[in-house]
C-alpha cells in the first residue's frame, strides 16, 4: 500500500472519529466562557482563510501556482479541519457573542460533523493533487475545497 493511500486512510479514520465527537456540544456555562469559546473558534476559521486565500489566488491565476506551497497550505487546512469539532463544542448560542455562527451549528451537529469531514477529505485530495505537480489536478482540488468551505458558510455562517 503506498504512503499517500495509507495516509488518505489515516486521514479518513481521523475526520470520522471528529465528526463523531462534534455532537457533543455543550453550552457555555457564562458570558465569559462563551466569548473564550468564540474566540478560539474564530481562530481556527482565520487560519483558515489565510491559508485558502492563497490556494484560491492561484486557482485564479492571480499568482503563480507553487505545488510546494499548494501541499504545504492543504495540509494546514486538512489539519485544521480535524480540530473544527473541538473548537465549536462549546454551543455559545444563549449568549451575546460577536459571532458570525449561526446556532444551527449546535442545533444540527449531524450536519456540521458532515460539512467538516467534507473538508478533511477535500483538502487530503488537495495534498495528494499537489503531489503531482499537475496543474490542472490541483485547480479542481483547490475547487474541491473551496466548495466544502462554501457549502458550509451558506449552511452555518451569516451573510
Amino acid at each position: 500500500m503506498s504512503v499517500l493511500k495509507k495516509a488518505f486512510i489515516a486521514i479518513t479514520v481521523s475526520a470520522s472519529l471528529v465528526a463523531a465527537t462534534a455532537s457533543m456540544a455543550q453550552p457555555a456555562s457564562s458570558e465569559k466562557h462563551a466569548n473564550r469559546a468564540t474566540e478560539l473558534r474564530q481562530s481556527i476559521f482565520k487560519l483558515l482563510g489565510s491559508n485558502m486565500g492563497t490556494l484560491g489566488a492561484m486557482a485564479k491565476g492571480k499568482i503563480a501556482l507553487d505545488a510546494e506551497v499548494v501541499e504545504k497550505n492543504a495540509t494546514r487546512i486538512n489539519q485544521l479541519s480535524l480540530m473544527i469539532a473541538d473548537y465549536t463544542r462549546t454551543d455559545t448560542s444563549k449568549f451575546d457573542v460577536e459571532t458570525e455562527a449561526l446556532a444551527k451549528i449546535w442545533q444540527d451537529p449531524t450536519h456540521f460533523s458532515k460539512d467538516i469531514e467534507k473538508l478533511t477529505l477535500a483538502s487530503a485530495n488537495l495534498i495528494a493533487a499537489a503531489k503531482t505537480n499537475d496543474e490542472g489536478a490541483i485547480k479542481k482540488a483547490i475547487g474541491g475545497v473551496g466548495k466544502t468551505c462554501g457549502g458550509c458558510h451558506d449552511d452555518f455562517k451569516k451573510d
